[in-house]
């Protein structure tokens, strides 16, 4: 799928300052950037939903049985 990806002059120097040092296009930098922020938030949502479960598994059973 083709986009457009609108940057201001600063967010776009920091990106092909990225790219260059990392020895990436500037598109494979934001495919990557997207890649890593995508996972860290299923992992904080897992992670969070796991705390629910545990911190509140006793009210989660009554409800299950209503």
């Amino acid at each position: 799928m083709a986009m457009t990806l609108r940057l201001t002059d600063e967010q776009a120097a920091a990106l092909r300052e990225t790219a260059e040092r990392e020895g990436r296009s500037m598109h494979e930098t934001v495919v990557v950037a997207i890649g890593e922020y995508v996972s860290k938030r299923e992992q904080k949502r897992d992670a969070l939903i796991a705390k629910i479960m545990d911190e509140d598994r006793e009210a989660l059973d009554r409800l299950g049985s209503v």
